[in-house]
C-alpha cells in the first residue's frame, strides 16, 4: 500500500511539473537576440526613428488677442498745442541804426513837376504834357526811369537830391529847359512787415521820415494780446532774430523809438496764452473721456469675443478627450506583461518621448515579491533584410538599483513589450500550489481503496 502511494506522488509531481509553464526570454539565434542594457546600447536603441503623435491644434491655440476686435480706433488729433509757461523772457534788442537819407529804390514812383507858364513846352515833348504839368514815373527793375526824348535815367540807390542832379544833367545834355522839381509820389521799395498778435497785420512803407517801432505797431493797430507778461516783440533783421519783451518795451522809451530799417520783419508773439491754455486742457479732458469710453467698449467687445473663442476651444478639447476615453483616436501603445503590478497597455504620450521608466511605473511598476528585478526585458520586433521577423530583447538587470537610471533613458517605441520574469522561488511556489490540491485528492482516492 505504501509503495502505491509513493508511486502516485511521484507520478503527480512529474505530471504537475510538466503542466506548469512560466514565460521566459531565451536567446534564439536568428529570431531572438538578447542585448544587455548599457549606456551604449541605450543610445543605439534610441537611434530608431519615431515621431510621437501630436495633439490637435486646438490644444496649442489660446483665446486671447484681438482677432477681430475693433479696438479703440484712431482718436481725433488735438487741434491745440500745449501752452508751455515760460520761466523768463530775455531781452535781445537790435542795435540802433543811424539816421540816413532816403535812397530811391525799385518800385518807387517819382513825380516830375514844371512851371505852369513854361514857354518851352513843345521842347519838353514827352517829358511834360501840355494839359498835365505833373507826370509820374515808376523806377523799373533796372533802377532807371524812362523819359521820352531823354531816355533812361538811373535813379535807384540815389538820394532825392542826387536824382535831381542826374535828371538836370540829362535835360541839359538834350537841350531841354531844366526847370523842374522831383518828388516821390509812392514809396514802394522799402517796407516793414508787421504780424502776429496785432490788431491788423500790415506792411508799412519806409518814407522820407524815419520809421520807429512804436509807429509801426500803431500802423498795425497796436498789440492785441491780454497776456502781456508772456508777450514779446520779435524783429528779424539780416538773418538775426531779436526779441524785446512787451513789458520791457512799455517801460523803456528808447525801445519804443527804436528805428527800423528796410526789410525788417516785426512779429508780436506770446509765449503763453491763458485762453489757449484753458482751451487746450478742456480739449485734452474731452479726448481722455473719449478714449476711456472707447477703451471700455473695446474691452467689453474683446472680452465677449475671447469668451466665445475660449468656449469653442474648450468644447473641441473636451470632444477630443472623449474620443481618447472611448478609444476613438489612433494611439501608439507599449504593452506590460509578466510580473508587473497590473498587466496593461501604456499609451505613448502626445508630442514627446516616453522612457522605459515611464511605461514601467505608470501602472505601479513590478511586483517586488514575485518579479525578478534581474530579468526585466523590452521586447522590440523588427524585420530583417530577408523579411523574417526578429526580436531584440533589451535586458535590464535591476538587481543593482543603479541600473534603473538606464530605464529613464531608454525611449519606448510603438508595440514594445515590457516583460518582467518571475523569481525562481515564485516558480517553485506556484508549482507547489498546483501540486498540493492534486496530491491531496489523489491520496484520498488511494486511501479509500
Amino acid at each position: 500500500m505504501k509503495k502505491l502511494v509513493a508511486l502516485a506522488v511521484t507520478v503527480l509531481l512529474s505530471g504537475c511539473g510538466a503542466a506548469y509553464i512560466s514565460s521566459k526570454v531565451s536567446d534564439d539565434p536568428g529570431k531572438v537576440t538578447i542585448v544587455p542594457l548599457t549606456a551604449a546600447t541605450v543610445s543605439s536603441a534610441n537611434q530608431s526613428s519615431y515621431s510621437p503623435r501630436t495633439l490637435p491644434s486646438v490644444f496649442f491655440a489660446n483665446a486671447g488677442g484681438p482677432a477681430g476686435g475693433r479696438g479703440i480706433g484712431a482718436t481725433p488729433p488735438a487741434s491745440l498745442d500745449q501752452e508751455v509757461r515760460p520761466t523768463r523772457l530775455t531781452l535781445n534788442a537790435p542795435p540802433q541804426v543811424a539816421v540816413q537819407a532816403y535812397t530811391i529804390g525799385i518800385g518807387d514812383v517819382l513825380l516830375l513837376a514844371t512851371r505852369g507858364n513854361a514857354s518851352t513846352v513843345e521842347e519838353l515833348s514827352g517829358l511834360l504834357a501840355a494839359q498835365n504839368r505833373r507826370q509820374g514815373y515808376t523806377v523799373q527793375d533796372d533802377g532807371a526811369i524812362a523819359i521820352p526824348e531823354v531816355g533812361r535815367v538811373p535813379v535807384a540807390g540815389r538820394t532825392l537830391e542826387e536824382a535831381e542832379a542826374a535828371l538836370f544833367q540829362r535835360l541839359v545834355e538834350n537841350q531841354i529847359d531844366p526847370s523842374f522839381s522831383v518828388e516821390i509820389a509812392e514809396f514802394n521799395s522799402k517796407r516793414i512787415a508787421i504780424g502776429g498778435a496785432v490788431a491788423q497785420p500790415t506792411v508799412v512803407p519806409i518814407t522820407l521820415t524815419t520809421l520807429t517801432l512804436d509807429e509801426a505797431l500803431s500802423a498795425a493797430g497796436g498789440i492785441s494780446t491780454t497776456d502781456l507778461d508772456y508777450a514779446s516783440i520779435r524783429i528779424y533783421r539780416a538773418g538775426t532774430l531779436y526779441q524785446i519783451p512787451v513789458q520791457e518795451y512799455l517801460k523803456r522809451p528808447q525801445l519804443q523809438k527804436l528805428r527800423l530799417t528796410a526789410d525788417d520783419s516785426v512779429f508780436v508773439d506770446t509765449e503763453y496764452e491763458l485762453s489757449r491754455a484753458q482751451a487746450y486742457f478742456a480739449e485734452q479732458i474731452q479726448l481722455a473721456e473719449y478714449k476711456q469710453r472707447a477703451r471700455e467698449n473695446a474691452l467689453a467687445e474683446l472680452t465677449a469675443e475671447v469668451d466665445l473663442r475660449r468656449a469653442a476651444l474648450n468644447e473641441a478639447r473636451a470632444n477630443f478627450r472623449d474620443r481618447v476615453e472611448f478609444d476613438g483616436v489612433d494611439r501608439d501603445y507599449v504593452y506590460l506583461t509578466g510580473e508587473v503590478t497590473k498587466p496593461s497597455r501604456f499609451p505613448l504620450p502626445f508630442g514627446r518621448q516616453a522612457s522605459l521608466a515611464d511605461a514601467l511605473y505608470s501602472e505601479g511598476g513590478f511586483d517586488n515579491q514575485t518579479g525578478n528585478p534581474a530579468q526585466i526585458y523590452v521586447l522590440r520586433g523588427a524585420t530583417d533584410g530577408a523579411g523574417a521577423e526578429t526580436v531584440t530583447a533589451l535586458h535590464l538587470n535591476a538587481r543593482n538599483a543603479a541600473n534603473l537610471v538606464l530605464a529613464t533613458r531608454l525611449e519606448m517605441r510603438p508595440n514594445d513589450i515590457v516583460f518582467v520574469a518571475e523569481q525562481p522561488i515564485t516558480r517553485w511556489n506556484r508549482v507547489v500550489q498546483q501540486i498540493v490540491p492534486s496530491l491531496l485528492t489523489s491520496g484520498a482516492g488511494l486511501a479509500s481503496q
